[in-house]
Order: structure tokens, then sequence, then C-alpha cells
């Protein structure tokens, strides 16, 4: 207890010695003496690491008043410290305890150094004995580059050299320490924490070489010998703990400075292997570094061939990882070991890299760059031979231009490329020539090269810009180029189609080129300079420093695409060279046939009015003379009009007009012929004409929704079975052209405006016909003199309702004609007619020529009324109204009108003794669900074929719906017996109770199956036999011989008085 309670005495009797430290007269060695006593007590007692913090307190304690000396707050004691040093012989690290210098430290007369020595000596002693000699390295380290900026701070007078002999006497000696304490396994393998003695070591003996005069050609001369001679005096007498060693630090540094040979071998040996630990632990930027030390030490022994592989090797270094200060030093340095060597190529090619640095100064690039123009303009020994370098250093290329701007141009035209070129130089250069040389190449796919095709896939501006290349080492594997990938279609010559597909990348050269290798990457680059018969080329240009344009021009010769490849300027014997322009920039030639189109100028052409075709001839290579025409040969239902001033334009490939003049046309019955203006190869003339085709309208049958019947020359097609689609008709003609042996054939296609429907309209026995003309066009008409013709071969006359002269029709618009039919003796089964209107665009003026009228076909037949057909529906006894749900009574009265005429001679007529019949079939159907028919909806009668003659039937029906409901409907239909061989014939009832009957549909009327279809089939003629049956057959009335005087009459119905819900029908 006694011993730890005097411990704490004593540490708080140091404390306040301490904080004394701001009084005067305060002393740092009285106080340094107080605390190592406390760390002897700590060592005696093995607490070594408390001893070792007694004296890291100390030494923290001291740099600290040093900072402040340093910032202007010193204090008095310290000037104890900046006596002059005069003693330099080291650390001394083999004795526990230096004695000698710590009576200096008590007696105040120790140096900055001394006490520094003393203070890492004890540290280094206790961190042995904590096995942390690695930490002895480090503090080491930290302690000689301390004093170093101590002594500056303190301005402390030193001898030159002095410092660097303590420092590499200090790094050997704990090296040596360590050494001692550890073996060869251990310090092998960490080398990591010894290499910055070894390097720090390794730079003070070149400082003192090259002081001493040691690495000079000539070697030291007398004052290097005197400053040698004091600096081994300043050493003493080597310290007998070390006298024995024979590689003692002392007899090391003596014997390095004692001569040339053993300052070289020394400093050699120290080099190559600090080289070799740095190396061997991966910092390769710091063996690097050594390396040009190394090589500075070579050229100044005038060995630039051994200097020149580690600047090499720092240089690629350095480049590698982009330092661009450490780049352009080691290249001043590497390009006078060129120029000693005689590497001309190498030495021209730095110098261009050197005077396009900006981290030089101006004058340092006009020097350079003046290197390379005087041995260009020196006279070759070797005529032809030819230097090449790369462009990157000498001129950038920055952007092109293509005029025309498509970069396409046909054989015997002029394509002219303007480049910007950003010169890296300081001063005007003058360049004897530029040249861009080409690579032409024919696709396999150069059907696809047409003019038509290449001026759709090319740029429209024939701008292309070139990245810069901002950094004068390689980039990173991160900073890689994109991946620039397209699409790639190959398709078949013949149809088009798709043969394969797949995905280009277009920079893969930028992607798989070799990255670092061996060889340094200062070494001339190996551009070949390529040569071919196809260049562009520009002479005796002036390159200004910053950006200049350079136009090429060249005449296509040989259609194909050219690639430009390569980039060349030359300066006399030197070339720089671009190996590859990228991106990739081409431009097409192309050879085209002569060609003739043929296009409307409207949507759509329509027939029965003038319309504009515009004609283009493309010449092609095809030269066109005076005298050249073309030869149409006109079509039967299209004619050519011929304007009067008609004229053809020219114009160049670039849409400039070049000349016009007037179309000469001459017509006869078969061809037209039209003289052509003279044009050179590659023009364009266009020229437009007026063509007119018939416009009567296709008809298909007697159907009321049909049009007119097609004249035999023309085809006619719809583009849509349905909707209101105008109909189109094609016209082909066949054209001769002066250029080829072959016709061209063309086809115009022409939409009729009109859509045309007819319709029979009867009223008892009048009969009326309805045409219904629908403009589906876009443009609106003036119709005029409307008629109807029905033939010359019979009375009957139409008398037309219609009575304007002229009428105007709409877009999309609808106007109906209406001819009342009137005849004095028996109509013909089949009426023909032909119904034409004229018509004439009605926002235009006069026409030149007269407009054929519009015409239209039909037939009419069995128009004539056979047989009334009379309804009614009464309630029932006692009612006044039909109720719903209550049986009504419906009598259906068919009266013949006519007596026997033509039509009625068929297989159902049946003649007796006194008057002929034929036999009917009727049907009540009610397709709107409002009546119930109750018993028999159909049946057959025999009517008689007289005028007059009446049939009355009656059937009882309910009423499904209250309010006014029409009458059902009621149908007529021959009835036609069965051509079979069968002898046995049944009724009508049977038939009927066999429901098996066969219909004959005929004209737009066909019989409705709902009220048979409940009953049975309707089976068709093709149906044979029913159950071994023989069948009848139905053909229906057509709708003119029928006409039902109760269509439209409606029934009262009220609702029957229990209903709850009321369901009232509204038609």
């Amino acid at each position: 207890m006694s011993f730890t309670k005097n411990l704490g005495k004593f540490e708080d009797d140091m404390r306040t010695l301490r904080e004394k430290r701001t009084e005067p007269g305060w002393s740092f060695c009285e106080y340094f003496m107080v605390q190592e006593e406390l760390a002897f007590v700590f060592e005696m007692l093995q607490q070594f690491e408390d001893a070792l913090v007694q004296y890291d307190e100390l030494d923290a304690l001291f740099s600290q008043y040093v900072v402040n000396f340093g910032a202007g707050d010193g204090a008095n004691w310290l000037t104890f410290f900046c006596q002059p040093v005069k003693s330099w012989n080291g650390l001394v690290l083999r004795k526990p305890i230096d004695m000698e210098k710590r009576e200096s430290i008590q007696r105040r007369e120790a140096t900055l150094l001394d006490l520094r020595s003393y203070l890492f000596s004890r540290q280094c002693t206790l961190l042995l004995f904590l096995q942390r000699p690695w930490e002895v390295a480090q503090r080491a380290l930290e302690l000689l580059h301390n004093c170093v900026q101590e002594l500056k701070l303190l301005e402390v007078s030193v001898p030159p050299g002095a410092l660097d002999c303590w420092v590499f006497l200090s790094c050997l000696e704990v090296l040596q320490r360590i050494e001692g304490c550890c073996d060869r396994a251990q310090i092998d393998s960490n080398i990591a924490h010894t290499v910055g003695l070894w390097s720090y070591a390794t730079e003070k003996l070149k400082s003192l070489g090259y002081l001493c005069g040691l690495v000079s050609e000539k070697g030291p001369n007398s004052e290097d010998l005197n400053r040698t001679v004091d600096l081994l005096a300043g050493l003493g007498a080597e310290r007998p703990e070390t006298a024995n060693t024979a590689q003692s630090p002392y007899k090391k540094l003596k014997e390095a400075l004692s001569s040339v040979e053993a300052f070289e071998k020394h400093y050699l040996d120290l080099s190559h292997a600090t080289i070799e630990m740095y190396t061997s632990i991966g910092r390769i930027r710091s063996a690097k570094f050594v390396g040009k030390d190394l090589a500075e030490f070579y050229m100044r022994k005038k060995a630039p061939q051994k200097a020149e592989i580690y600047l090499q090797g720092a240089l690629k270094n350095y480049l590698a990882e982009g330092w661009a200060l450490p780049i352009t030093h080691t290249r001043k340095q590497l390009a006078e070991c060129q120029k000693h060597l005689g590497q001309i190529e190498n030495y021209l090619q730095t110098s261009s890299l050197l005077a396009s640095d900006r981290h030089l100064t101006e004058e340092e690039r006009r020097h350079f760059c003046r290197e390379i123009l005087d041995f260009a303009s020196q006279p070759s020994d070797s005529p032809g031979h030819k230097i090449v370098l790369p462009m990157h250093s000498f001129a950038q290329l920055r952007d092109l231009h293509f005029d025309p701007s498509n970069a396409v141009v046909h054989v015997g035209g002029v394509l002219s490329i303007e480049i910007t070129m950003y010169s890296q130089m300081p001063v005007p250069v003058h360049v004897e020539q530029i040249v861009v040389n080409v690579h032409f190449s024919i696709e396999k796919n150069s059907y696809r090269k047409t003019a038509e095709w290449l001026t759709k896939h090319k740029t429209a501006n024939g701008i292309i810009n070139f990245p810069p290349e901002t950094a004068p080492f390689p980039v990173s594997q991160n900073s890689l180029p994109a991946l620039e990938l397209y699409e790639m279609f190959e398709r078949s010559p013949s149809d088009n189609s798709l043969n394969t597909t797949g995905i280009i990348c277009r920079n893969v050269h930028m992607l798989l080129r070799r990255q670092e290798s061996s060889s340094s990457l200062e070494m001339p680059s190996g551009v070949v300079l390529e040569e071919g018969p196809h260049v562009l080329r520009c002479s005796l240009v002036t390159l200004e420093p910053g950006a200049n344009k350079i136009t090429f021009r060249t005449q296509a010769k040989e259609p194909g695409t050219y690639t430009l490849r390569q980039l060349c300027a030359s300066v006399g014997s030197v070339w720089f060279v671009l190996p590859h322009i990228y991106p990739i920039v081409q431009y097409d030639v192309y050879s085209q046939e002569p060609q003739l189109h043929v296009e409307p100028l409207a949507d759509s052409l329509l027939a029965g009015i003038p319309q504009k075709v515009k004609f283009t001839v493309t010449t092609g290579h095809y030269t066109v003379k005076n005298g050249d025409s073309l030869q149409l040969s006109n079509a039967e239902a299209m004619l050519i009009l011929c304007p009067v001033e008609s004229r053809a334009v020219v114009y160049s490939n670039t849409r400039e007009q070049s000349s016009d003049a007037v179309l000469r046309i001459q017509s006869s019955d078969k061809v037209t012929s039209i003289s052509l203006p003279a044009a050179p190869a590659y023009h364009v003339i266009e020229f437009e004409l007026e063509v007119l085709s018939l416009p009567s309208a296709p008809a298909l049958g007697g159907e009321s929704d049909m049009l007119g019947t097609p004249e035999p020359h023309r085809k006619y097609k719809d583009k849509q079975k349905t909707g209101h689609c105008m109909v189109t008709t094609d016209h082909k003609v066949s054209i001769d052209c002066p250029w080829s042996i072959y016709s061209t054939v063309i086809a115009l296609t022409f939409s009729v405006p009109f859509r045309t429907t007819h319709a029979l309209l009867s009223s008892g026995t009048r009969k009326y016909v309805q045409v219904c003309v629908e403009n589906l066009s876009d443009l609106d008409f003036q119709l005029s003199d409307s008629y109807l013709d029905t033939g010359d071969g019979t009375d009957l006359q139409p008398v037309p309702l219609n009575t304007q002269s002229q009428q105007h029709i709409h877009s999309k618009q609808s106007l109906f004609f209406v001819w009342e039919l009137k005849w004095t003796e028996e109509p013909p089964p089949s009426l023909p007619c032909r119904f034409s209107v004229g018509f004439s665009p009605a926002s235009e003026e006069q026409l030149s020529i007269s407009l054929k009228p519009y015409t239209y076909e039909f037939q009419v037949e069995n128009f004539f009324t056979l047989y009334n057909v009379k309804a009614e529906i009464s309630p029932p006894s006692g009612m006044e109204y039909c109720r719903t749900g209550s049986l009504c009574s419906l009598e259906v009265l068919i009266t013949r009108l006519s007596d026997l005429l033509e039509v009625d001679k068929d297989e159902a007529l049946t003649e007796s003794d006194e008057h002929f019949s034929t036999k009917l079939m009727y049907e009540v159907v009610d397709n709107s669900s409002n009546w119930a028919v109750c018993g028999k909806s159909c049946g057959v009668i025999s009517m008689p074929v007289a005028a007059e003659a009446t049939h009355r039937v009656h059937m009882e029906v309910m009423p499904l719906f209250a309010g006014y409901l029409p009458l059902p409907d009621v149908r007529l239909f021959k009835y036609l017996p069965h051509h079979s061989a069968h002898s046995s014939q049944l009724d009508a009832d049977s038939w009927i109770e066999n429901d098996s009957l066969s219909v004959d549909k005929h004209g737009d009327e066909q019989p409705d199956g709902s009220s048979l279809g409940s009953r049975g089939s309707v089976h068709s003629v093709c149906s044979g036999e029913h159950k071994g049956l023989p069948m009848p057959r139905l053909q229906a009335l057509p709708a003119g011989q029928v006409f039902n005087s109760s269509s439209g009459t409606q029934v009262l119905v009220i609702p029957s008085q229990d209903d709850h819900v009321l369901e009232v029908s509204v038609t």
C-alpha cells in the first residue's frame, strides 16, 4: 500500500510540474527526467505498456511545442534545441539506455536530433519487449519524416547532406534491429511494414550521391570530395556495439561515399531490393516511382538504353491509372532518352504527344512541335520512306458534313465532304496533303440500293459528329463505350420476303480491342498506312491551332457503297494517321434505270368527269433527247384529254428546277404520243394530263339493289362486299418508252361516284318505277335530263312524276326519280329499262368537253297485278272491340283481277269444261308476334282464272297485346304438282298433314317459314322424296302480281278487364 501511495504522490507531483509549463523558467528537460523516472518504475515492474505511455506523452508534448513554435508561439526553453547540428550518427537502438544522450538532455545540451534519437530508442526498447517490432518500423518512418519538418520549423542549421546521412543511418539501424529479433519468414511476410524504410534509405542515398558528385559522368571534383569528408567527419567514430558488424549502417554509408563504383553498387542494390519489395506487395506505382529514380540515375550515367525500360514501365502505369501530371513529366524524360538513343519514330511520337499536352508551358509545347517540323523539313536519306504516327495527338476529327446531305449521289454526280479537324499543335502547321482512304464494296443485296431506298434510309442533315478524345490515357473497364446494337434484315430480291434477321454490334472494334499487355503503351503503335485506288485528297493545307475546315470533292464513277476508313495528314516524310474513322461513315453511289410513274393527283379518280394524272419520268442513266416520246395505247372506255397549255418541268435529282417546256401531244384513234423535253441523265420530268372514264354503272341481274350492266371491255371490282362503297373499274394502258424495247403497263382505277337502285311500286293495278341515285363521292353534282327508256317494242309508256329538269345532289345524298307505267294492251312479262341522267360537278365552271350521261340498265318482270288480297278482323259477337285473350274472326278475301294471261300458263293451271283454274296456297303469318293464329294458318285453294273471281278464307286469331295492332301478313304461293312416276295422288289436305312442301324462292319475296316451321320443315326442290311419298312444290308469286289492299291497316284491341298488367304494343 505504501508503494501505491508513494507512486500516486509521485504522479501528482509530476502533474503539478506539468501544469506549471506556462510559467517562466519552466524546463522541458527537467520535466522529461521526472516523467522518465516514472517510466523506469513501470519498466522495472515489467509494466511495459504503462512505461510506453509515459514516453508517448513526452513525445506528444514536445511535438505540440514545436508546432506552436512554428505558429509563432514559442517557449524559451526551445532555444536549447535550436543549436546547429554537428553530429549525425543516426539512431542508437542496440543499447537499452543511451546514457550519453540522456546526460546531454539532463544538462540541457542536447540537440533536437539527440532528444528525438533518445526518445525513440526508449520507445523501440519497450515495443520490442511487447513483441511489436512492426510498430517500431511504422513509428521510425513517422519519426524520420517529422524530424525533417521539425528542423525546418525550428530553423536549425544543418550542413548539406547531414540530414540525409542521419536518415540513411537511422533507416538501416531500425531495419537491422528488427532483423535481429525476427526470423526470415516473419520478415518476408511483413514486408509492407518495412518497405517504406528501404525506399526512404534509397532516396537519401541517391541525394547523397548527387550531392557528392558520385553520379556525374566525370566523377566527383575537389569540392565534392571536401563535402564528402565533412559528411564523414560528422558521423564520428563507429560505435563499439557495431564495430564488429560487417554490414553495419556506418560501414555501408562510409563505403558508398568512398567511390563512384561503390556508390553505384550500393544504390542499385537498394533500388532493386525496394522495387522487388513494392512489387511483391502490389504497390506497383511506388515501384515504378523508384524505377523513375533509377532511370534518372542511368541518364546521368549516360546509359539511356537502361533508363528507357524504367521510364516506359512508369509511363505505362501512369497511363493505366490516369495520372496526368506524372504522365507529362515521364514523357519529357522519355523523349530525352529516345533522342539520345536515336529512336527517331519513337521520339517524334512522344514529341507530338508533348506538343499537344496542356500541362506544359506554351514555350515547351512549341519546342517539341518545332522538333517535329524540323525533322519533317530535312531531306530524307531514303526517298519514299514514311514515318507513320497516330493522329490523335496531332489533330482530332470533330465532325463531317455531306453535300448532298443524304450522302447519296448518282454515277457522274459530284459529292462534297467537309470535315472539321481540331489541330492540337501550338503553332500553324503546313500540311502537304490530307488524304482519306475509302473502301469500295458492292453489297450482295444491291437490289435494295435504289435511289428511293437510299433516300429513305439516310440521315437528313448529313452531319456526323465524332466523340472527342478527352483523356490522353486508356480508360478503365467500367467506362468502356456502351454496346451499339442494330437490327439486321436480309430479304429475298424476288418477293421481298424475310430470309434472315440478326443483331450487329457496330463498335465491336472498340469493345474487343486488346487492353494493356507487356509491351509499352508508348511504343510505336503499329499503324498501317492503307493504300488503295479510292482516295479523297486535299493538298497544301495550313492547319491553324484549333478548328479547321477541309473540303473534299469527288465525282462518283462506279455504283456501290464507299466507306471512309482512314484519315492521313502528311508533313514531309511524317504521316499522321487516324487508323479507323468511327462512327462508320459511308456514302452511296447508285446507277438508276429510267422509270415511269403515273399517279392520280387526288385520292381516287372519279369516272365520268375529267381527272388529273401526274406523269413522272426519272431519267436515270438515260439522256432524253429531242424527239423522244411516250406512246400511249388508247383504252376504249377511257379518253386522254389534250389541254392546250400543258407544260413539262425538268428537275435535277436534288429537286432544283432546271427547265420547262410546252408539252406537245398528238392523238389518233389508237395511240397518243407525248413528246418529252430534252433532259440530261439523273433528272426528273414531270407533267400532268387529264383522263376521262365513261360513267356507266354495272348491273348484276334484275335485283333491285344491283347496279347497271358493265360494258364487255372493262373490269369491275368492289372494294368491299358490304357497305356503301363506290364501285371501281380498272383501265389498263400500255406505254412504250424510248429507253426500253418493252412496254410498260399501268392500271388506273376509277370509282363510279353514284350508286343506283330501282324498285317497283304498286297501287292496285297502277304501277310505278322508282330509281334512287346516291352520291357516294365527296363532290357535289348537278343532275339534269333524267330519262327512262322502256324500248320501242311495246305501247307501254313511262310517265315521269319529276318535273324539274335540273337538280342538285350533295355529297352522301340521294335523289329519287319516279315514273308511272301506262299501257293499253297486255304488258309483256319482262320489261327492259334504261335510266340515264346527265351530270356535271357543281363547283366547276363550264367544261371544255361535253360529258356523257350516267346510265343504269335494269329489268322489271311480272309486274302486272293478278290478285288482290284483303284481310279483315272482326270482334267476337256482342263486343264492339277486340280484347286481348279473346278469339276474333279473321276473314281473308282473295280476288282475281284479270282473265287468263300468258304468265298463268304453267304447271299449276288446270282446265275444266267451263273455265281454267289454278291452285294457290295461302299462308297467314304474324312476324311481330302480335296475334296468335288458332287452327291451320295455311291452306290450298283452287282459284278460277277469271276476272273478279273471289275466294274467302275464315279463321280465328287471338290478340296478344292491347293497342292498335297491324293485321297479320297474308302470303300467296303457286301450288305446283310434283314431277314423279307415282300413280297415287293425294289431296291437298294430305299434303298439308304430311308437312312436306318444296318452295321455289323467286325474286325478292321469299315465303316466311315461321308458321310452317312450327308444323314441320320446308324443303327445297332437291329434297327428293319424304318417307317414300312425292312432294309438291311451292312457288312464291312475284311482288308485282299480288297487291295487299289491307296493308297498313290497324285494329284497335282493348285489354281484358281482369288483366292486372297492361301491355300495349305501339307500332
